[in-house]
């Protein structure tokens, strides 16, 4: 990402990226100010797997970089940010449009800048979720990611 801030031109270049285009993936939202992202996927004959279903792989691409690109953002460049691990629950067959929607508080953000003030890294979970047209889960993951203050 660039220095300056566009939300439109991520949107763009995240929507442009093969593996999302492949799987029909699409950022329909990012926020000004680095707080929301809202991603969809409808199911369709060239994205679906071999039972007709939305592919898991895939269901895992639409929330896989969104959390680590929002922190970058809102932390700024003084922070090391990263994906360090995640696990995932496949709780339904998705089927029809999935979507999820990524909200980053700002007592999260505050909470990560006390926890990394002196240097020290830090780790943290999250639980995002992808939801059926229904809004009924179809899939959870929680992502751990890591946090330092540059020195």
């Amino acid at each position: 990402m660039s220095s300056t801030w566009d939300p439109e031109e991520l949107r763009r270049r995240i929507n442009s990226y093969a593996p999302y285009v492949g799987a029909r993936i699409e950022v329909t939202f990012v926020s000004e100010d680095a707080s929301e992202v809202r991603v969809q996927m409808p199911l369709e004959e060239d994205n679906a797997n071999l039972v007709g279903t939305h592919f898991g792989g895939s269901l895992y691409a639409m929330i896989d970089p969104h959390l680590m690109l929002l922190f970058m953002q809102r932390l700024g460049p003084e922070y090391v940010v990263w994906d360090r691990a995640a696990s995932i629950e496949f709780l339904k067959p998705g089927r029809g449009t999935v979507h999820s929607t990524i909200i980053i508080s700002d007592t999260t953000v505050e909470e990560i800048r006390e926890r990394t003030r002196t240097g020290e890294r830090y780790l943290r979970s999250f639980v995002v979720e992808v939801l059926d047209d229904e809004e009924d889960v179809v899939m959870r993951a929680e992502k751990t990611l890591y946090f330092r203050r540059r020195s």
